[in-house]
């Protein structure tokens, strides 16, 4: 699949973990070497993860979330992956400015490593749209209990949040919005409900803590059924309109149907099948 549904942390302190990790269906796996690493353990963290970028040959893909720029740790763990060759993406937290992103020029010059900024603050909230345009920047995504810590916010207004980051990630052209973890492993209702809340305001996929989690997040962003249905009435009447020399049209349920509904229809037909 070209977009990500799903995106599995694990520990970078746990080589243990990364096989079963890169068997859990996720489409991309995370070796974390910020909040799930203690600082003791940080430096063998980096450490196993280099070590197994160098060997990963196919499978997952693979992203790697560094400490943060703002730190001697932050800028020591992306000078050492500067030139792994099976590293995917990098993932920067707490990025607040284009200008953080700046300092991969710096150390990895003119060597093509994509960037995910997580916006954990108010101010990198703010400045979503530039960060979003930086050409280092190959996707935004929330950190959202930071966010929520800081904001002292509720999920209405978390929201609105997660819309002003859809649209900076849209209007730089880049691929969708995952959404932020669901910290409650177990409550796999709840997971599902907040991932179709999250597919309403236009993000797409999401990222897990734990295996278990993964095959829920793929259901969540799967059309329904109903959905499929619709999509292919909307398909087959435009086909047949094509084949009849006619424009625009109403459906039998009085459903206009034009070119951008039609386009909207193929791409959730061609999402369930993915999704199958």
């Amino acid at each position: 699949m070209t977009t990500p549904v799903s995106w599995l942390y694990v520990p970078g302190d746990r080589p243990d973990r990364f096989a079963k990790a890169a068997a859990s269906g996720a489409d991309v796996v995370i070796i974390d070497l910020e909040d799930a690493v203690d600082a003791s353990r940080k430096d063998q963290a980096r450490a196993n993860a280099v070590a197994h970028l160098a060997q990963v040959r196919g499978g997952p893909r693979w992203h790697v979330r560094i400490n943060d720029l703002a730190t001697g740790r932050g800028r020591e763990d992306l000078a050492a992956f500067a030139d792994v060759p099976g590293l995917d993406a990098l993932r920067l937290p707490k990025v607040e400015s284009a200008a953080d992103l700046d300092l991969l020029d710096e150390v990895c010059g003119d060597r093509p490593v994509p960037a995910f900024a997580l916006l954990e603050s108010a101010r990198g909230i703010a400045h979503a749209h530039t960060i979003a345009a930086h050409p280092r920047t190959a996707g935004i995504a929330l950190g959202e209990q930071d966010l929520v810590a800081e904001l002292s916010i509720d999920e209405a207004a978390l929201d609105q949040l997660r819309l002003q980051v859809v649209l900076a990630a849209a209007a730089a052209s880049l691929g969708p919005v995952p959404m932020s973890v669901f910290a409650n492993v177990r409550d796999e209702e709840g997971l599902v409900e907040s991932c179709r809340r999250g597919r309403n305001l236009g993000m797409f996929g999401r990222t897990a803590i734990h295996p278990a989690q993964v095959p829920a997040i793929r259901r969540a962003f799967r059309p329904t059924e109903a959905e499929v249905a619709r999509a292919r009435a909307v398909v087959d009447a435009a086909a047949q309109a094509e084949a009849d020399g006619v424009g625009a049209l109403v459906l039998p349920d009085g459903r206009f149907v034009d070119a951008p509904i039609v386009a909207k229809a193929r791409r959730v037909l061609a999402l369930a099948e993915e999704l199958d």
